[in-house]
């Protein structure tokens, strides 16, 4: 398969964005995945984002002189070597990774058209987080773009602390030109609920791209284990 690859800084960490043809996918192309055989009954197009996805990943690992290929968990979820977590997203032809000693989630998605937008608002996110989207500078399909990619990169972050979220457990509170904060709530995880997640953002062409950079206490809660707030990257 057709790839480009290339690093790019942002947010205090290392994106390693693998532009990828799936028109040039062939079957033959997965054995170099230990576990291709898992792959065996995936359509055409999702290998190939797979398999996008990996190579972004093996760029990122060998940044740091690691050189293996992450497999897949029981919850399809990528297996990091012991003592790193990652994060990989696809979005169309664009598949990207990311690498930390901390905790770290990152999303790619195309901007929702206004139609789009429209349809799924009531699904993403509430009455007091559209107020916040529709006070922003961004035209709406962006910011509920925005909103939707944060969350799930938060949910990545965090995936082996909580059990399939819905969206309603992470609350939109400011979205900037550059960062969009949100506000977990019990529903999220109850040994978590009252922290505010900040991520970064960017604009990459017709995608947007976030990744969780910080998570602080709200100043009265003294209950947030250390364990966990020195886990996220700053």
């Amino acid at each position: 398969m057709l790839t480009s690859h290339f690093p790019l800084p942002f947010a205090g960490h290392r994106l390693h964005i693998v532009d990828f043809d799936a028109s040039s996918f062939h079957e033959h192309d997965l054995l170099w995945l230990p576990h291709h055989d898992r792959l065996r009954s995936a359509g055409r197009k999702r290998k190939a984002e797979h398999l996008a996805g990996r190579i972004a990943a093996v760029h990122a690992l060998r940044e740091v002189g690691v050189r293996t290929v992450p497999g897949i968990g029981e919850k399809r979820q990528p297996l990091w070597p012991d003592g790193l977590f990652g994060s990989i997203s696809h979005c169309a032809s664009t598949a990207l990774a990311v690498i930390s000693r901390q905790r770290v989630g990152v999303d790619i998605e195309k901007i929702m058209s206004q139609h789009t937008a429209t349809e799924l608002a009531p699904y993403i996110i509430d009455s007091d987080e559209r107020q916040i989207l529709q006070a922003s500078t961004l035209p709406f399909p962006l910011a509920l773009t925005l909103a939707f990619s944060a969350k799930e990169s938060v949910y990545k972050a965090f995936s082996d602390c909580v059990t399939l979220p819905g969206f309603d457990s992470a609350k939109v509170t400011s979205l900037t030109a550059t960062h969009i904060s949100l506000h977990l709530l019990p529903a999220f995880a109850a040994t978590m609920a009252e922290r505010t997640v900040r991520t970064e953002w960017f604009q990459r062409g017709n995608s947007v791209i976030t990744l969780v950079s910080a998570i602080t206490r709200f100043p009265h809660d003294r209950s947030a284990p250390a364990s966990i707030l020195s886990a996220i990257p700053r």
